[in-house]
C-alpha cells in the first residue's frame, strides 16, 4: 500500500479525482489532509438498563442529535464519548481509500478523535463521523472549525466502491 504525498494529493484534487468541499490547499500537509470539526454531534442519552449490542444495532436508539450555534463550543465531560462529524464532505474514486488519525496536539490534552472506525472505503462520498472521547480528568470544550484530524490516503489494488449503510452520510 502506498500513502499519497502532498504533491499527489494536490494533483488528484486539481484533476477532480478527489473531491473535498470545502477545501483549501493549506489543509494538505506532507502526507495527509487536515479536516475540520463540524457543528453537529450525537450524544448518548442518559438511560438506565442495558442496551444489547448485536447485528442490526441502531445507534440512534441511544443517542440524540445536537447542533452547536455559530461561535459557541461543545463541552465533552471526562470519560464521555460523542459522535462528531467533519465539516468537509469527501468523495474518493474507486482506487483510493484512507483513514483518519487524531492530532497529537489534542491527544496530549486527553482528546481522542476516533476510537475504532477510522477507515474510509474506496468510493466513499460523505462527511466522516468522528468518535470523539475525553480521556482527561477535566471538561474539554471543542470548537466547530478546528482542524480536528488528519486524513491519510492510500492506493487500492483493484477497484471497489463503498455503498454500505453510511454511504452519503452528512450527520453523525
Amino acid at each position: 500500500m502506498t500513502i499519497l504525498a502532498r504533491n499527489e494529493i494536490l494533483r488528484l484534487v486539481k484533476e477532480g479525482k478527489i473531491k473535498i468541499k470545502p477545501f483549501k490547499k493549506s489543509q494538505v500537509g506532507p502526507g495527509s489532509i487536515d479536516l475540520h470539526l463540524g457543528d453537529t454531534f450525537r450524544v448518548f442519552k442518559k438511560l438506565h438498563g442495558t442496551f444489547h449490542v448485536k447485528d442490526g444495532v441502531d445507534h440512534k436508539e441511544i443517542t440524540k442529535f445536537v447542533k452547536v450555534k455559530k461561535g459557541e463550543y461543545f463541552l465533552i465531560m471526562p470519560g464521555e464519548m460523542v459522535h462528531g462529524v467533519t465539516r468537509e464532505t469527501i468523495s474518493l474514486p474507486n482506487n483510493l481509500a484512507g483513514w483518519i488519525e487524531g492530532r497529537s496536539t489534542f491527544a496530549r490534552v486527553g482528546l481522542l478523535t476516533h476510537l475504532s472506525s477510522g477507515y474510509i472505503h474506496p468510493g466513499t462520498a460523505n462527511k466522516t463521523v468522528l468518535e470523539i472521547a475525553n480521556l482527561s480528568p477535566i471538561p474539554l470544550a471543542v470548537y466547530p472549525g478546528t482542524r480536528i484530524c488528519h486524513f491519510i490516503l492510500e492506493e487500492v489494488r483493484g477497484k471497489a466502491l463503498y455503498r454500505g449503510k453510511f454511504h452519503k452520510q452528512t450527520r453523525p
